[in-house]
């Protein structure tokens, strides 16, 4: 059974082989995070864990029984009880209710864990399958201010209210 875990130095490896074995899969719906990434992926995994031990962000992995990544699911700029939402699944486990059900686990944690009472996140135009994530997680699409900014290309935002506000 997978397990949502947050995300620890010790997952570097299983991090890295993940992103490594999607790269192209990901390519596809967003913006390639290029070959430095890859080159420096020790410092900005550092750079991760210290931005999440600030209380900016809060950075989770989904394990496999076999301790490798299935996905990763992160909660940006942790503000005034809002967050932003960002994941990616493994190909292999895509379209099989990965993504919708750790981000249904995810939105309990952020208000339990971490006092959120709202998360966004943005979509491609293009990338439904994403859209019908959020969508079944309890997001809905909102108007924004500006469009989802994702790496170049313009998207859509989704909100989700986590608590009902008195």
């Amino acid at each position: 059974m997978p397990e949502l875990k947050r995300l620890h130095a010790d997952h570097a490896p299983a991090v890295l082989a993940f992103e490594l074995a999607n790269r192209a899969y990901f390519a596809a719906s967003v913006a390639d995070r290029g070959d430095e990434y890859f080159d420096r992926f020790a410092d900005r995994y550092v750079a991760l864990l210290a931005e999440q031990e600030a209380g900016i962000c809060v950075f989770y992995v989904l394990l496999d029984e076999d301790g490798s990544v299935l996905g990763r699911f992160n909660l940006y700029d942790l503000e005034n009880g809002a967050a932003e939402l960002g994941y990616r699944v493994a190909q292999h486990v895509a379209g099989r209710g990965v993504a919708t059900a750790t981000v249904r686990e995810l939105c309990g944690l952020a208000v339990a864990r971490h006092g959120l009472h709202t998360l966004r996140a943005g979509t491609a135009r293009a990338n439904a399958a994403s859209q019908r994530v959020l969508t079944k997680a309890g997001f809905v699409e909102v108007p924004p201010a500006d469009p989802a900014d994702l790496g170049g290309t313009s998207g859509i935002w989704f909100q989700r209210d986590l608590v009902l506000r008195r």
